[in-house]
Formats: structure tokens, C-alpha cells, sequence
């Protein structure tokens, strides 16, 4: 129920506020509970900086019933990389390094097997050729990110950097994660949480306080969560892709699942405790939305900054995913990778994670949506529930 200041109050699926103008993201957000798409999820959208929608509902827990709570946090997978890529930004804008400057630079031993030639841009738009790595790496093995990032170093490309990008779903955070860790002289999540995230619910690299209250992360039978509109056509390339779900060896399935997040999954407090700089991130949608806010008002880094950061540095089709996927300094760019309403195409950016979650961002219309579920769906990028509201909150512009 909404009272005329549109405040959602205590009921089955939501509770929070939303501005009577942003009714239609409530309403998807209440069908998406409705149509059984969720088990517990939050819902953040600020326009022209100011707070318009602030949503929750459901279950932390479905095992033992806890309810979803206002300052309920939960993990957001890739979502992560955004925060790991506005924090190089904010390095290089410092002059800690040049984005086009060799990785040998200021890291000699990457450039071992031909890697000399990939550039610090490589690093951030999935270019150096290392997706996975070469041999199964535990969730304890990963905790130690110096010594992932030797190994990475180590380790030959499965193609030459520069010539090609492919989503590197995990290694991502070994290699752009040491480049933040090396200029800031700290691991990327401490640096995420000093410049950006010190009065807000979000880390990378939680306290066992932080994942006890957090939402666990659960399958559920029922409802298919779909992927989002179809943007691939072609017959071809969708028996591509369901070959690649499906060849345990592929670089798809090899970069999304290794480093294994171990027993639990991950609600793997291993996993939680290291905050992997690509997929580590636990925080309330709220917060996430925040972020995005204060990064759109200039708070992190300059406009000029971010503009040329969200500049599209590679599209077409990537190794890893199969599919078409474009990238800028990390950001996600519309694709058919990251789904995008119209009005978006030519300025949104942002991130999505596994299961549905996304950080979505607009530069010119000043618009984020922060969505954060703890349902996971198969979906490797967001799916229906989160373009949905997006869409929703493009409408009531």
C-alpha cells in the first residue's frame, strides 16, 4: 500500500519510500515479488542526485525466515568492478600512472609470454588475454591477492593483448585490483572503502558483522528468471552460447568459476572476509545507489574523469561471453551484455552481476538504479527483473 507521500508501508513484498513520480518502479519491483521472481531484494533509484526511490522487501534468509531489513546488505557480485574501476580512475586523475603506459612500468614481471605489450587500458577492458587461470585456485588460495597476481603474471594469454577482449569475470580482480593495490599502497577494497565508501553500507572485504546481518544468497525453485530483452538474433550465435554454458572447458564457464568460491557458495564468509576486487562487493542497494549518485555529482573523481573513463574502448563480439560486449575503463557499456532502454544507448554505464544484480548509471539524463537481489537466477549478466526497472525508472523522467 502507498500513502499519498508515497511511502510503501509494512506489506508481503516491499516497504521503504517512493516518490509518487517513480510509482511504476515500485509497481515492477511489487510484481516481480508478486510473480515469484524474488526471494528477498532491494531497489535504489536517484535522479538529478536526490533519493527517489528507496525500496526492500522479502527475505534475507528463506531457511530461517529472517526478513529483509532497511539496512539489510548483500553481496553484488561484478557489480564490483565498477567500484574497482573509479578507483583507478581517481589514481590516474591523481598522475599515478598514464592509461595508455605499458603494465612493465610499474610491474616487470608481467611481461613474460608476450604480455609486454599490453597497456594499463588492457588491464581494465579485458584485453590481456588472461580470463582464467591455468589450474583450479581455491577460495583460500584466493584470499592471497598478491600471490593470484604473480601467478596471472606468471601465466601465458590465451591470446595477444590488444588484440582482442574477452570478459575476464574473476581474474579481473587480480590483475585491475593489483594495479590499485600497487599506486594506493593498499588493497583495492580498503582504498573503495577510505575514498568513496566511509559513511556508506558498502565493502569490499567484509567484517563478520557485516556477513552475519547480510542477505544469504539462495536457488529457489519456481519461476524462470528470463534474461533481459533478447538482443541476440541470431541462431548461430545462441547455439554458441549454449555451447559455451555447457562445455565445462570453455572460456566461459572456466573464467566464471574459477577461483571456486567453496563450500557455501558465495555466502562462503572466505570469500566475503577477502573482498575480491571483481566480485566481492556486499552492500545495501541504498549505498550502491549512492555511490553512483556521488560518482555522477563529481564527488570522486571530475566529470572530465569519468567521461573519458565510460568511453567505450572496445565492442563486438567477446571470447568469453560469445556474444557482443563493450566496455570502458571497466564500465559496462550498452550491449547485449549490459541491456539498456533507448533513451540510455548513447550515455549509460555501469555494471551487472550474476543473478540479476546491476549498478546503472546515465551521465547525461543523471539517473542510477541500484538493484541488488539475493535470488540468483543462471544469468552470467542482469536479467528481466533488473532491465525492468530500469525501464520503469527511465519512464518517470
Amino acid at each position: 500500500m502507498t500513502t499519498a507521500q508515497g511511502t510503501t508501508e509494512q506489506g508481503p513484498s516491499a516497504q521503504g519510500h517512493c516518490d509518487p513520480a517513480f510509482a511504476a518502479v515500485r509497481e515492477v519491483f511489487e510484481r516481480n515479488f508478486a510473480e515469484g521472481r524474488e526471494v528477498g531484494a532491494a531497489v535504489a533509484v536517484y535522479s538529478g542526485g536526490r533519493k527517489v526511490v528507496d525500496l526492500w522487501g522479502g527475505l534475507a534468509d528463506r531457511r530461517t525466515g529472517r526478513p529483509w531489513l532497511e539496512d539489510t546488505p548483500v553481496f553484488g557480485f561484478s557489480c564490483t568492478k565498477a567500484l574497482t574501476a573509479t578507483a583507478a580512475l581517481l589514481l590516474a586523475e591523481r598522475g599515478a600512472f598514464a592509461w595508455d603506459a605499458p603494465v612493465t612500468d610499474w610491474w616487470p614481471e608481467f611481461g613474460v609470454h608476450g604480455k609486454d605489450v599490453a597497456t594499463n587500458e588492457h588491464l581494465f577492458t579485458h584485453q590481456v588475454g588472461l580470463p582464467a587461470f591455468a589450474r583450479p585456485v581455491s577460495a583460500e588460495e584466493a584470499a592471497d591477492a598478491e600471490a593470484r597476481a604473480a601467478e596471472l603474471a606468471a601465466q601465458e594469454p590465451e591470446w595477444k593483448p590488444g588484440t582482442a577482449h574477452g570478459y575476464h569475470a574473476l581474474t579481473y580482480g587480480w590483475l585491475a585490483g593489483h594495479l590499485v593495490r600497487h599506486f594506493a599502497g593498499m588493497p583495492a577494497g580498503d582504498f573503495v572503502k577510505k575514498e568513496f565508501a566511509a559513511d556508506l553500507d558498502l565493502w569490499v572485504g567484509s567484517s563478520d558483522e557485516v556477513i552475519e546481518r547480510a542477505a544469504k544468497l539462495t536457488n529457489v525453485r519456481g519461476v524462470q528468471n528470463e534474461d533481459g530483452p533478447r538482443a541476440v538474433d541470431d541462431d548461430a550465435r545462441l547455439t554458441l552460447l549454449a555451447h559455451a554454458f555447457l562445455d565445462r572447458d570453455s572460456k566461459l564457464n572456466r573464467s566464471a568459476g574459477n577461483p571456486s568460491p567453496g563450500k557455501g557458495g558465495y555466502n562462503n564468509p572466505v570469500v566475503l572476509h577477502a573482498g575480491w576486487p571483481s566480485a566481492g562487493m556486499v552492500a545495501t542497494a541504498r549505498a550502491f545507489g549512492r555511490f553512483y549518485a556521488n560518482l555522477l555529482a563529481g564527488r570522486y573523481v571530475r566529470p572530465e574523469t569519468l567521461r573519458e573513463g565510460i568511453r567505450t574502448r572496445v565492442r563486438g563480439e567477446d571470447l568469453t561471453l560469445t556474444v557482443d560486449s563493450a566496455f570502458g575503463l571497466g564500465f559496462m557499456r550498452p550491449s547485449m551484455t549490459f541491456f539498456t532502454p533507448e533513451a540510455g544507448r548513447g550515455s549509460a554505464f555501469g555494471h551487472t552481476g550474476a543473478g540479476g544484480a546491476v549498478g546503472f548509471a546515465d551521465v547525461d539524463a543523471d539517473l542510477v538504479v541500484a538493484y541488488l537481489p539475493n535470488r540468483m537466477g543462471d544469468q552470467l549478466s542482469g536479467d528481466l527483473r533488473s532491465y525492468r526497472l530500469v525501464e520503469a525508472a527511465y519512464a518517470s523522467l
